[in-house]
């Protein structure tokens, strides 16, 4: 798989974004989703990869910067066709070799509480990701769950 950090301008990538936001707000109430949408991902302090397979779009993620030392993963999405293949997993371990170059000492992020995350907190957990409080600008929400893990 290539990994390309994105300028989020071809038709693929703003589809699977697409699907990520549709996704959210079938399961989340409008102000319990914390994805970004397409401005958000364009903001100096977030790089965004999207990763390819002979030129089919696999999947994407973000890792954002919340200081010199933490960092927080956002918009982890497998394209449909692609679930079950271990996409994700390669993007998440992709993403923490970047933070570990980076120097940053701890990644967190956020995700959903609902049944339909639970693939996704399966996979954090299996990172070694524990659950911890709100973070950032976060408050405690039923519909959300923290994560974080230490480098």
């Amino acid at each position: 798989m290539e990994f390309k950090v994105d300028d989020l301008t071809g038709p693929e990538i703003q589809a699977l974004i697409d699907e990520h936001l549709r996704d959210m707000a079938e399961h989340s109430p409008p102000e319990s989703i914390h994805a970004l949408d397409l401005q958000g991902l364009k903001r100096n302090d977030v790089t965004f990869w999207s990763v390819w397979k002979q030129g089919e779009l696999m999947g994407c993620g973000a890792l954002k910067e919340l200081d010199s030392g933490h960092g927080e993963i956002k918009s982890m999405r497998t394209a449909y066709a692609h679930r079950g293949k271990g996409v994700g997993r390669q993007i998440l371990a992709y993403i923490l070799e970047e933070a570990s170059r980076r120097g940053y000492r701890r990644v967190s992020l956020e995700t959903g509480s609902m049944d339909a995350f639970r693939p996704a907190r399966n996979m954090y957990e299996s990172f070694g990701f524990q659950y911890c409080p709100p973070f950032a600008d976060y408050v405690e929400d039923p519909y959300s769950v923290f994560m974080t893990k230490e480098l």
